[in-house]
Parts: structure tokens; sequence; C-alpha cells
């Protein structure tokens, strides 16, 4: 069992919910699905490892680069980094 990313809620409010996710190495989201479409903002470079039912991947996060994702896909996010690790997730409502 891994250790939990740290979750704080920067603006939740009608139209946006923006998070801030801590993570120390190996620490992860734990299983969740979102709701809503949502947009990851990488404060550093970094490594992810992503996790759903088909499997397992890797992505390489680079600082200031965003990415979209739709919603409803269920899965796992662990910080394969090597050292502490955050970005910035807007779910969009």
């Amino acid at each position: 069992m891994s250790t939990a990313a740290k979750a704080k809620v920067l603006i939740d409010n009608d139209r946006v919910i923006v998070t801030e996710y801590r993570f120390a190495d190996g620490a992860s989201t734990g299983w969740h699905r979102h709701g809503h479409d949502y947009v990851v903002v990488p404060l550093m470079d970094g490594r992810l490892k992503l996790v759903t039912k088909q499997g397992e991947t890797f992505a390489d996060m680079k600082q200031g680069v965003p990415y979209f994702r739709s919603a409803g896909v269920e899965h796992d996010v662990v910080n394969a980094s090597g050292a502490e690790y955050t970005f910035i997730e807007v779910e969009l409502k």
C-alpha cells in the first residue's frame, strides 16, 4: 500500500474545483473517477504512473505544460519521479 498524495482544494465554486496535489515519492491519489472534464498543470518536471483497468502507462510531465482529460475514466495516479512531485488540477463543472 502506498502513501496517499496530499490534496489541498484552492477553489471550489459553481464552475470549477482547483486542487493542488503533492506526492511524496511513490505516493498515489488512490482509485477515483472524475465526474467532469479536467486539466492538469504540472508545477515541475516529473514522471507519473497512470493505472487503469487496462493496465499501467507512464507519462513524463513538463513544468507548466498542461494536459486535458475527459470525465469518466477510473484510474490511480502514482508519483514515479524519484522525488516529491506537485501539480494543479482544474476540474470543470
